[in-house]
């Protein structure tokens, strides 16, 4: 009964589409990273006097670093009307959160409006529950890896189709990055997960 879940009252976890999914695990989606065109020139020290959760300090950045609760996001406001949000678990998150920021601005007496979103990053993880021959790994696909424990503890794996970047841990946690839809995280993890299992690291009893 590997597949029984932990027997606590509360809400039951949905089924997972096997056929999206045929590892079982679905990677979940930890950053959203859009932007957006405001469509004019922007006052960035308007914005940041009148504006709440909003700051400015132009020796150390050019654009306004602005906040919302909800949804959870930061978005980043450049003078050329250009914004970039971050933050968000979901793609409809991330254009609510946008389209949010752009009201604000609106509401500041700009003529602001809101073209060309586009998402630029999705950021995902998983754990797939085992640890990793990171080593092994690196040496048998030396030519897509990068693996310096010295330097950085995970093993960065560049996938070229779909082109997502892998950061995979002994622990057996991975970091997916890079891709630009949803889709793409969960078909780099599922092209990766038979590669993991093969390089699964053996049982106490194994030298």
């Amino acid at each position: 009964m590997a597949d029984a879940g932990p027997s606590g009252e509360g809400a039951v976890e949905p089924a997972v589409d096997r056929t999206v999914h045929p590892s079982g695990i679905v990677p979940k989606l930890q950053n959203v990273v859009a932007t957006v065109n405001l469509g004019c020139k922007l006052d960035l020290k308007e914005i940041a006097l009148h504006a709440r959760n909003a700051e400015y300090n132009p020796k150390r950045f050019a654009a306004v670093v602005m906040r919302i609760r909800e949804p959870k996001t930061t978005a980043l406001i450049f003078a050329s009307g250009k914004m970039v949000c971050t933050g968000a678990k979901s793609e409809e998150d991330s254009r609510m959160a946008a389209r949010k920021y752009a009201k604000i601005v609106q509401k500041l007496g700009f003529q602001a409006t809101f073209k060309e979103f586009k998402i630029q990053n999705i950021v995902g993880s998983c754990d797939v529950k085992f640890p990793i021959r990171l080593e092994g790994l690196s040496f048998s696909m030396s030519m897509f890896c990068n693996y310096e424990p010295e330097i950085f503890p995970g093993l960065i794996y560049r996938m070229k189709e779909p082109k997502v970047v892998l950061l995979i841990f002994v622990s057996g946690k991975v970091v997916l990055t890079g891709a630009k839809l949803r889709e793409e995280i969960y078909k780099a993890f599922e092209n990766i997960y038979p590669v993991l299992q093969d390089f699964r690291k053996g049982d106490a009893h194994a030298p």
